[in-house]
């Protein structure tokens, strides 16, 4: 829950710092997948931290969606420290917050909290709309205004290029998915069942 708010503040504190240079658009901001993805990890613990805390069971679509949350911040945590490392606008510290320790931090605790669903295989399914809405909308947006979160979704580097970096993108989703997929079905002690602030 804890970890989920300083998320978020660190959030709206570099979002302040786009708007006090003129950047003020959230559009921007949001359109990036690494800020969209920290976003929605960070309300989903605070929401199943708050059920937890209040002796309520998690309903099993929150723990659908926060495995989908998770194998997305670790393909943010892939991608940027293969492809784009210190690339952004962002204070050093939040990059490094956002890009390397939220998504371990996530990944350990899907790992290792005992209170995970075992995600089925037939939900698989539910990791791609997210995605495939988020590239529609950032190739439409670098066709119309020119504007793309990531260098290698520039249209002007040609078809080939975008057409493998979104193959790219969407084998990695379904490996990390499927990383995701398969640690539900690891158990952890009895011990460390109790979930993280």
């Amino acid at each position: 829950m804890t970890s989920g708010a300083l998320i978020i503040a660190a959030l709206v504190y570099t979002y302040g710092l786009r708007i006090a240079v003129g950047d003020s658009s959230p559009f921007d901001y949001f359109g990036y997948f690494t800020n969209q993805t920290s976003l929605l990890a960070s309300i989903i613990m605070i929401v199943t931290g708050s059920l937890t805390l209040a002796g309520r069971t998690s309903p099993p679509v929150l723990g659908l969606w926060r495995g989908i949350a998770t194998a997305y911040l670790l393909v943010v945590a892939v991608i940027y420290n293969l492809l784009v490392p210190g690339t952004g606008s962002a204070p050093p510290w939040v990059s490094f917050l956002l890009h390397v320790v939220f998504p371990l931090y996530v990944a350990l605790d899907w790992l290792l909290v005992g209170d995970r669903p075992r995600l089925r295989w037939r939900s698989f399914w539910a990791l791609f709309p997210y995605p495939a809405v988020w590239l529609g909308v950032v190739l439409f947006r670098g066709a119309t205004d020119g504007w793309v979160p990531y260098g290698f979704l520039l249209p002007e580097r040609g078809a080939a290029s975008l057409i493998a970096h979104i193959i790219g993108l969407v084998l990695a989703v379904a490996v990390t998915g499927s990383l995701v997929w398969g640690m539900s079905r690891f158990r952890v002690t009895a011990g460390s069942a109790t979930r993280a602030t």
